[in-house]
């Protein structure tokens, strides 16, 4: 359904996930990439003019089209926009794990070059719910910027992990753009404006995303895994043994419904179905694809579907006219309805054999019962009322087993439990886990351990074989059972609940009854009946992983409390109360001393490492000065034949060379450190955030964000206690 209309080799490695098109004079694409060497090049066909000065190498063009950009630090993320309301020229945008600059191609001059602490891995540009003009935004170390046409630091939120790709899309179809970001803890975020109104969790990193139309999205995992999500529910999905390196929307067959286009790590490009997923269209290149992009690239008035592998090969496709796509949906379609057919064909011959047999065993019970037992134990007839009963518990651990939750499953006969499939979500290594007991171990029970890693609800889906020992055929049991988000912890026994309740709390007040609260617990909780309060509420909980007590308190007049060391895990309580509860605004106060000073120690931390920095960087501009004398000193020598000279300044230029990679090591590693340390305080901020709900969490955040530009540590601190700077 999409033909080649133009191929061109660049002659330049492309770096992956850094390419973009941007019509940097208005009217004119130009296919923008990193390169190897610290560099962007510039490909523009369409005009042959040569640029030369400022950031632009010399020299260095393959062709006339072909310009080079010097950055002279790694580049991290690449990506065009229109920044200037009522402008039409695009700028280019380029983001370093320090710095993010916004060039004016056309002009040849910066138009703003900022410090980015927490770097910038990806950029995205446009408009945002909230705020009335275009931004740059950049996603970083746990945090989302958001710069102006002048550089300005408009917008500013804090997310869970380091931010791996961003998108604008109208989640929830008001007229206006959110901000979906995907991260490093496997989670996609909907921002509007600075506040979160959904999370999605995944069981990878979120490397790619893309709107398709209206609130449908497109993203891509680390692990493989393609699919689009329909606002908050996952359309459909599937997983591959490659890699996505990039995804994109495109309509290939003019019925006004994008295909979600996807390049992959071995060279495959394929388009699928949003709907369905179902594959339209595939073809390869002969490597990695770096990039898709969107764009009419030759002036034609017709927007191609551009892909670009690393190599520097790059294709132009169009969809093919209305004829010849009939046409080859027609023979398609004839051959996958033979196919299908073909294939149901062999399904009901199978299930035919399979019916014969089970009457030709069944009918050996008039030749004695015996014979017919034996022939059912061999085959693999089993009880017409056989069941499959499944129960969740949770197991304390003993010896070198630790605490766990349990699946247990248990037929209602003599049968054995073959195997057992449990596919889950964000568990297991893989998508699902296998187990297979021992011969010696088969009987009609079985006990399976779980180890959820994060506080979320998850779906077990169950497939197991039952049958008899000597059976060569087993029946397939499907089930599917819900693991409470707080499936880790466990009702404290008498003996436990003696012990030292946390230290650190939440208190805040809503306007609702015990019982609803009670009915909150029964669902999130793995509990063996369920709980029944009279008068107040006070309950006890502990951490199957770490331990800890999680107690939550309710008085008649509404306020609650909840008492736990863990500030993620009291703000996952209350994201869950708060989406159960129905509550738009929550605000709380909250006590966490070893948090806050562990904040303190941070941020103290982070002024000596930016300290260290500075001096780093000034010492390093110094001896580059001297190094710069040096060489000008040791050629002079070499030209005037004074060779002892000419010895003696390069043993000196040796020697400062060596101080300078020793000097460049020592800088690395100390922004490697406040690199750790700003994420840490980040995480912290999202944290706090999280024990609010709606306006007061916003207000947190952007309260923190000024205390920390202001180096006030102790407003910080009262901020995240109360709330209120």
């Amino acid at each position: 359904m999409l033909m080649p209309v133009f191929t061109l080799n660049l002659n330049h490695k492309i770096l992956p996930h850094r390419v973009t098109l941007g019509k940097f004079d208005g009217s004119h694409p130009c296919l923008t990439a990193a390169t190897a060497a610290d560099k962007i090049f510039v490909h523009n066909p369409h005009t042959r003019s040569v640029r030369s000065g400022g950031r632009w190498s010399a020299g260095s063009r393959k062709s006339d089209d072909i310009s080079l950009l010097n950055i002279n630090q790694t580049v991290s993320s690449v990506a065009s926009g229109i920044l200037k309301p009522g402008s039409i020229e695009e700028v280019l945008f380029v983001g370093t794990p320090t710095n993010l600059l916004a060039y004016d191609v056309e002009n040849n001059s910066d138009l703003f070059y900022r410090e980015v602490a927490d770097g910038a891995n990806c950029i995205v540009v446009g408009r945002i719910c909230g705020v009335n003009k275009p931004l740059a935004i950049v996603g970083g170390n746990c945090s989302i910027q958001g710069f102006d046409s002048e550089g300005n630091d408009s917008f500013w939120t804090v997310t869970g992990d380091n931010v791996s790709s961003m998108t604008l899309c109208d989640f929830n179809e008001d007229g206006q753009n959110e901000l979906l970001v995907g991260s490093e803890d496997f989670d996609i975020r909907a921002f509007r404006g600075d506040e979160i109104i959904a999370e999605m969790a995944e069981t990878e990193s979120v490397i790619g995303l893309c709107p398709v139309l209206g609130n449908y999205f497109g993203y891509a995992l680390a692990n493989g895994t393609v699919g689009v999500y329909h606002q908050g529910d996952r359309a459909w999905r599937i997983k591959s043994k490659n890699q996505a390196i990039s995804i994109c929307n495109y309509d290939l067959d003019g019925d006004g419904v994008p295909e979600l286009i996807t390049g992959w790590s071995n060279g495959k490009i394929d388009a699928r179905n949003a709907q369905t997923g179902e594959v339209v269209f595939k073809d390869n290149f002969s490597h990695c694809i770096a990039g898709i992009l969107r764009g009419d690239y030759r002036m034609t008035g017709e927007e191609e579907l551009i892909f670009c592998a690393v190599d520097g090969e790059v294709r132009g496709y169009l969809p093919t006219s209305a004829e010849l796509r009939h046409h080859i949906l027609d023979a398609n379609f004839e051959q996958d309805t033979i196919r299908e057919l073909s294939q149901k064909k062999q399904n009901l011959l199978l299930e035919l054999r399979n019916y014969e047999e089970n009457a030709r065993v069944g009918s050996a019970g008039l030749r004695g019962p015996i014979k017919a037992s034996q022939e059912n134990d061999q085959y693999g007839v089993i009880p017409a009322n056989t069941q499959l009963k499944t129960g969740l518990a949770i197991n304390m651990g003993s010896g070198e087993t630790a605490a766990h939750v349990e699946v247990a499953l248990q037929t209602t006969n003599n049968t054995i439990i073959r195997s057992v499939l449990i596919f889950a979500e964000g568990i297991f290594d893989g998508e699902c886990h296998v187990i297979h007991p021992k011969e010696s171990q088969l009987s009609s029970s079985l006990r399976i351990p779980l180890f959820p890693p994060k506080y979320v609800p998850v779906d077990l889906h169950i497939k197991a074989m039952v049958g008899y020992k000597g059976s060569m055929h087993y029946h397939i049991f499907e089930l599917t059972r819900q693991l409470p988000r707080f499936a880790l912890y466990a009702l404290c026994t008498e003996a436990e609940t003696k012990l030292e309740e946390p230290q650190s709390s939440v208190t805040f007040v809503i306007n609702d009854r015990i019982p609803r609260v009670v009915l909150w617990i029964n669902q999130n909780f793995l509990l063996l009946e369920d709980l029944e309060v009279k008068g107040k509420l006070h309950v006890t909980f502990i951490s199957l992983r770490t331990s800890q007590l999680l107690v939550i308190n309710m008085d008649t007049g509404g306020q609650v409390t909840i008492k736990t060391e863990d500030m993620e895990v009291a703000g996952e309580v209350i994201q869950s109360m708060a989406q159960f509860l129905n509550l738009e605004d929550l605000a709380v106060t909250a006590e966490f001393s070893k948090e806050m000073e562990n904040l303190s120690n941070l941020l103290t931390k982070v002024e000596e490492l930016q300290s260290v920095r500075q001096r780093l960087s000034a010492d390093m501009a110094d001896n580059s000065s001297v190094i710069r004398s040096l060489v000008i000193r040791a050629e002079d020598s070499r030209l005037m034949g004074d060779f002892k000279s000419m010895r003696k300044w390069y043993q000196e230029l040796y020697a400062f060379n060596r101080d300078l990679i020793n000097g460049y090591k020592i800088r690395s590693n100390n922004h490697e450190e406040l690199l750790l340390c700003l994420k840490q305080v980040n995480q912290t901020i999202q944290k706090a955030g999280r024990l609010r709900v709606g306006r007061p969490k916003t207000q947190v955040i952007n309260a923190c964000r000024s205390a920390i530009k202001n180096n006030n540590t102790s407003s910080l601190i009262r901020i995240i206690r109360t709330g209120e700077p």
